[in-house]
């Protein structure tokens, strides 16, 4: 697990909606992790257009986005037979981001890994 927060340092955010949306995006990553390969998981911050963002990537087994792109947020929808998934945890953070004016983008390959970009509507100090 990586982190580089250095290039959006510094946001004014609900510091319960953050934890959330970062401790989701991470034991997603866990749960779904490549049994070919080491984890490999990075989290970091950039600025654009005056807004902060932050990524979150890993190398695990993605999601056939042509298959279930439309679904990936919705509540109690699963894509891996994983005894632990439960649909909820992407639905409770696009609900929480949404709710700040935000959004959560994902981009995912199987068997490659998945990056979300979480776009903050507040602005970078």
């Amino acid at each position: 697990i990586s982190a580089d927060f250095s290039k959006a340092n510094k946001l004014n955010y609900s510091r319960v909606y953050l934890e959330s949306i970062m401790q989701n995006l991470l034991s997603n990553a866990l749960k779904y992790k490549s049994p070919d390969r080491t984890p490999i998981i990075n989290f970091e911050t950039h600025a654009q257009n005056g807004q902060a963002l932050l990524k979150v990537s890993d190398n695990g087994l993605g999601i056939d986005m042509e298959k279930f792109g439309h679904k990936v947020f919705g509540l109690k929808k699963t894509f891996h037979k994983h005894p632990a998934a439960k649909g909820v945890g992407l639905y409770l953070i696009k609900s929480h981001i949404e709710a700040l004016g935000g959004q959560i983008n994902i981009s995912s390959e199987v068997n490659v890994g998945t990056t979300f970009t979480v776009i903050f509507n507040k602005k970078v100090s």
